[in-house]
């Protein structure tokens, strides 16, 4: 779609809605829905093309990859390959939720979405129609907050089409995000955890929980 157009905008809680969103996807066309955090906007991940257009629609700078929310935790290994058992231990404890992890990325998945990190930042949302459509779509997309960068997140459909509507193919209203704060950014190395983004999930939290990682 070009900016010579708005984008279509269905509701959330139609049993339909779904499928929908996945046919766009596969067509590699990009959506806008809610999390659990602020309203999204993703492709599909084994569409590079349509990964590249989340960068231009917001204006995001080439050098900060895209992180992949998935439906379950079954898709960690088919994103990443070996994991260590107390990161999946982790992420079972704070998933779904408020907490993107940067992991050694899958080799198949494409530099649209790595860039030069070598990493892949997962979450599993906390917010059923999320799930829903992400589970249609095959389990895993590539996504990020549908404003442009530089930009306040938007927390509702209107906002969401306020600031992208031109420049995707499907919005879904899904209602106010609950959150509005985005999620907590850790890269894992090893038993270190590094912060790169403080969000809704304090990180001194899963410290306390588990005691075998560090934070820096």
């Amino acid at each position: 779609m070009t900016e010579r157009s708005r984008a279509r905008l269905i509701p959330g809680d139609d049993p339909g809605t779904p499928g929908v969103a996945a046919d766009v996807l596969a067509r590699g066309g990009l959506i806008v829905f809610p999390t659990d955090t602020v309203y999204g906007v993703a492709a599909a991940v084994d569409h590079p093309e349509a990964v590249a257009r989340l960068y231009h629609v917001k204006g995001r700078p080439l050098d900060r990859p895209i992180p992949v929310l998935v439906s379950d935790l079954d898709q960690v290994p088919r994103l990443t390959g070996e994991v260590d058992p107390l990161v999946l231990d982790l992420l079972q404890r704070f998933w779904p939720g408020a907490l993107t992890v940067a992991v050694p990325a899958a080799p198949w998945l494409p530099r649209e979405i790595v860039r030069d990190t070598g990493r892949v930042g997962l979450r599993m949302p906390d917010h059923p129609l999320a799930l829903a459509i992400i589970a249609a779509a095959g389990g895993a997309l590539a996504t990020t907050s549908a404003n442009r960068s530089g930009e306040p997140e938007t927390r509702t459909a209107a906002e969401a089409d306020a600031a992208l509507g031109d420049r995707v193919d499907l919005i879904i209203d899904g209602g106010p995000a609950p959150g509005g704060v985005p999620s907590t950014v850790l890269v894992v190395d090893g038993r270190r955890l590094t912060v790169t983004r403080r969000g809704a999930l304090d990180p001194e939290e899963i410290v306390r929980a588990f005691p075998e990682f560090t934070l820096s």
